[in-house]
Order: C-alpha cells, then structure tokens, then sequence
C-alpha cells in the first residue's frame, strides 16, 4: 500500500461527507509487521543499548499487549521478559463496531465546495499526483523485513467509502467514518526513529532582552519585532538557523519571557517525553472538555497538559475538584501567568504554535483547542493522520473554504477582526504573489486549513514552520488560517516538505465541538426559560438515528 492510494480515496471522502451518516469506527485487528533486527542496522542503528525510543517502546509493549512479543524476531531483540506460554498474537480479522460518536449541524455549509478544483480534476479522471507523494520524500521509513507468509498490507486499506450525497440540501459538515488500528497495533506503528529534517538540521531562537519594535505593525515584545528583513531572511532554509520564534526575553521558554509558567510546572513539562495532548484557555472563554475513549497505557504514557490563566484557573477552581497535583481528569493544569496579549485568542496562538519550545523533548504533539473533546485514543489519532501518512505534520482543511481571499472576506463578515488590518495583511500577501487557489496547485487541496486540530512530530523543520506561521500571527491579525498558506508554501518552495491536510469530516470523528462559554450560557438560559431539556445535559449524541434531529437543533 502507498500513502498516495490512502490519501486519493481520502480525497475523494471530502465530497462524500455531506451525507447523513453516524460516525463509525473500524476497529481493525492484525497481526503485528514483524520488525528484523537487520532493520536496526540498516537505519544506523549499531548497538541498540543508549537509544530511548527502544525503552519506550518495550515498555509500552510490555504493558500494554505481551501478547505482541512472541514470535517477532525483531521484538525478542528487545531481550522483553519473555512468557512461554504467552499465545501467538492475534491474525487478520477486520470488524466493524457500531460504536458511534456525536452528529450534529453545523448549518448548511459543505464540508467541500462542489466547484473546488480538486472536484473538478476528479470529474475529469486526471491522473493527480497526491499530497503525500512531495511529503518526506527525501529518506525511505525503516525497511520491514516481512516473511512471505505475512501481508505488507495495511489492514485500513480497503477501507470502504460512504455513499455519495443524495440531498444536497443537507450538506452541514458532519463527522465522516474513520478506519482507526487497535490502541496496541497503533503503539507498534510509532516510528523508532525521527523523521528526517530536509535541510534543516540545528534550529535555534533569538534572546534579546531590550527588543524594540523598528517598524509598524512589527509584531510584539514577546515576539521580539522581527524586522522585515529578518522575516524573510528565515525563510532561506540553511542547515543552522537561528530564528525569532517567541519568548524572546529570559532563559528558557515560560521564565520571564511574558508567558510565565512556575518552575515546578516547567520541571514537569520537561519529563515529558514521547507524546503530548495539550490544550488552552485563556479569559475563560471555554468549559473545560474532558478526553473520552482513553486507554489506561495512554493514560500511563502520555501527557495531557491544559494552559489557563489566572482568571480560569479560578473559575476551574470553583467548579471541578482539583488536587495538589493540579489535576482535573486527564489533565495537568498549567497557570500561565504575565500574559503577552490583551487578547485571549491571541495568547491561545502561543502553546498551540510554540509546543516545541514549551516541551523540549517530546517527539509527537495533538493540539486541540479548548472547545473540543477528544474521543479517539491518541495513539490511534497520530497512527491514522501522521504515522500511516509517513507525514510529519498534519491539519484538517476547512470544511467549505479553501481560498485564503474568501476566508478572508468570511472573516471580516462574521466580526472575527477588525477590517482594516483584515485588508493590510492580504494586501501585503497579494504584493508577495499570494493568488487565489486554482487547479495550478494540486496536489495541494487546499489553502485554509481549520486549525483547531495540529498533529505533528517535533523535528527541526516543523519547528520551524510553527515558528514562523507564529511570526505571522504576531506581526498581522491572529487568524491563523489567513497566514499558513503563505508560510507552507514558501517553505515548499525551498525543501523537500509538505503538510498532511486531511479531511475536516475526518477531525470531527476523533473531536466533538462545543460551544464557547458565553454561547453556552445563552442557550443554556433560553433552553430553561423555554422549559426545554438544559444543553448540557444533551452534550452526548443519541444512540438512535431517529433522535439525532433533536441533537442538531442544539449543536452547532
């Protein structure tokens, strides 16, 4: 199987999620790829003693599934605590759950417009080269050594599409079916090595304690006023790069720099290691969602760190049981305090771009943002989007725009920010040669992505890219979706690099999507003086069909 065949009939999906479906997940039991240990040589390996990924991965495995161990020759390497009458693992059977997550309208908008370019190509049946073909193509994965007798095959390959829209008056973006592995399968496909960083080897940031803007509309202290020059200057990718990329002031990130964070919170954020769930909310401007689905190893292996302020940080207090270690559910709360914006949006753009430079050494990153509830197991969401992708970096395009002139004009009809500063950032992007999205940039399939979901590994060259997208926010309007194309492409002009955009219906299956807190509250106020059934106690979707009509009128 090829990331491109995956990836074609995902593309193809995007047309097909306006139908009236239930999310389902298929659960997908295989066995596991047995892994040579001349695959270790091969990558470089040598002695396998000193390397942590190694570790990590017989721990998870030792705990999770024992069952994996016997039998794999690369896994016996590993020297695991072996079990003679551990049983083989378990063969190739693909079963369909009927588990199904929350359905609601979102309104009448497409997740894809009928006119996109993409559309209209498939239509034609061209022979359209996918966005995975330019991704990461400067290396090979690790080479699996597989015997004969097993398939290479992934078991998500045939994965069956839904059909076509009928009523196309019924076209709100709605959560499509998503073919996950199981959670101990999805563990075995985190890849032991780093992807390769194209060019990019060494990346560095700038610490200037007395930066001072030189120009208008030059970004922030926090920011440190990158000048023009210095902006595109940190696009000529070179091997060593020092940028600007936040927290510009103090020793390390979050001590201060105008994002503090208590050293006894940094000094957690620094053991973590491997993977990160991270989260923010800012001027109370969400209700805190809780993950769902989670697997007691995840529980055990990954992080889950939630960014408030203050002013959250006491409502939370008032309303959830929080112990001395700072946790409510899942998460680890982090106080974040000396803020660098007035605006709570725009102080959201700093862990949710800048994760890197927060957690240090953590290979992988799921950022949500604070309205959404993760459902899915981490380790299947990163196995389905990132590691299956052989991609490094990857975000759901939006669900009806694509070209960053109409997300533009959304933006200042809806209020979202000032029109003027709207206007002064497509302008300056115009006068660089930014052009309205077209057929000309396929395989790409879209210029606006719905950024409230970022996976990615952590690895110099999509340290970069969220260092300067952030650039970006921190210079013009703090509506990511207007500035990452122009960053994309202007590092794709220059390396071997591409980011994984997957479809917004396939976001919604692994995330549902509240309203923010004062939305909230409105409706929650008219729901009870309405004598209707409070929101709140509606949040889960029905598990019959006949019911979801009702969910849709209260979700948005």
């Amino acid at each position: 199987m090829s990331g491109g065949s995956l990836d074609l009939r995902t593309r193809v999906m995007d047309h097909c999620c306006n139908s009236n479906i239930a999310t389902t997940v298929l659960h997908c039991q295989f066995s596991l790829r047995p892994l040579h240990q001349a695959c270790l040589s091969a990558a470089g390996f040598g002695d396998k003693e000193g390397y942590p990924a190694l570790d990590h991965l017989k721990t998870l495995l030792q705990e999770s599934s024992p069952s994996l161990v016997k039998g794999h020759s690369f896994l016996s390497g590993l020297k695991l605590d072996d079990d003679d009458d551990t049983p083989e693992g378990p063969e190739t059977n693909l079963s369909l759950s009927d588990h199904t997550w929350a359905f609601f309208d979102h309104g009448s908008e497409s997740p894809i417009a009928l006119n996109h370019p993409l559309i209209s190509a498939l239509n034609k049946n061209e022979n359209i080269a996918t966005p995975m073909d330019t991704v990461n193509r400067t290396h090979d994965p690790i080479p699996i050594v597989v015997p004969p007798s097993i398939s290479t095959s992934h078991p998500c390959e045939n994965f069956p599409l839904p059909p076509l829209p009928v009523d196309i008056k019924h076209r709100g973006p709605r959560p499509c079916p998503v073919c996950y592995v199981p959670m101990d399968q999805a563990m075995a496909y985190m890849p032991l090595v780093p992807s390769e960083s194209p060019i990019l080897k060494n990346l560095t940031y700038f610490i200037e304690e007395n930066s001072t803007s030189q120009e208008l509309n030059g970004g922030s202290v926090f920011g440190g006023y990158p000048s023009l020059q210095q902006r595109n200057e940190s696009f000529d990718i070179k091997e060593s790069m020092t940028v600007n990329c936040g927290f510009v002031k103090g020793k390390k990130s979050g001590n201060g720099t105008r994002f503090d964070i208590e050293d006894e919170d940094f000094l957690e954020m620094e053991k973590c290691h491997g993977i990160v769930v991270a989260s923010a909310i800012f001027g109370n401007y969400d209700v805190i969602q809780h993950p769902k689905n989670v697997s007691e190893t995840s529980k055990r292996t990954i992080c889950f760190f939630m960014f408030v302020d203050e002013e959250t940080n006491t409502y939370i207090r008032n309303t959830s049981t929080l112990d001395g270690t700072k946790q409510v559910g899942l998460w680890r709360l982090v106080v974040v305090r000396n803020l660098p914006y007035a605006d709570a949006r725009r102080n959201g753009k700093v862990p949710k771009l800048l994760l890197h430079r927060l957690f240090p050494n953590v290979r992988f990153s799921l950022w949500i943002d604070g309205k959404l509830e993760l459902v899915v197991d981490p380790y299947q969401v990163l196995e389905r989007f990132l590691w299956r992708m052989n991609a490094s970096f990857a975000i759901s395009r939006h669900y009806r725009r694509f070209d960053v002139f109409e997300e533009a004009e959304a933006n200042k009809a809806a209020g979202k920010y000032d029109n003027a500063s709207i206007d002064h950032q497509i302008d300056f992007y115009k006068g660089e040669g930014l052009t309205h999205y077209s057929e000309a940039k396929l395989p790409i399939t879209s210029d606006v992505p719905e950024g409230c979901v970022i996976i990615r590994e952590h690895i110099p060259i999509t340290n970069l890219f969220t260092c300067l997208w952030f650039n970006e926010v921190d210079r013009f309007t703090s509506r990511d979706q207007l500035s990452f194309s122009t960053v994309r492409d202007k590092i794709m002009s220059r390396v071997n690099w591409n980011v994984s955009m997957f479809m917004d219906c396939e976001r919604r299956n692994f995330v549902v999507q509240s309203y923010h807190r004062d939305l909230l509250e409105q409706r929650i106020a008219l729901a009870t003086s309405s004598h209707h059934q409070p929101l709140m106690s509606a949040r889960e979707a029905p598990s019959k069909p006949a019911a979801q009509s009702t969910v849709a009128k209260l979700h948005r």
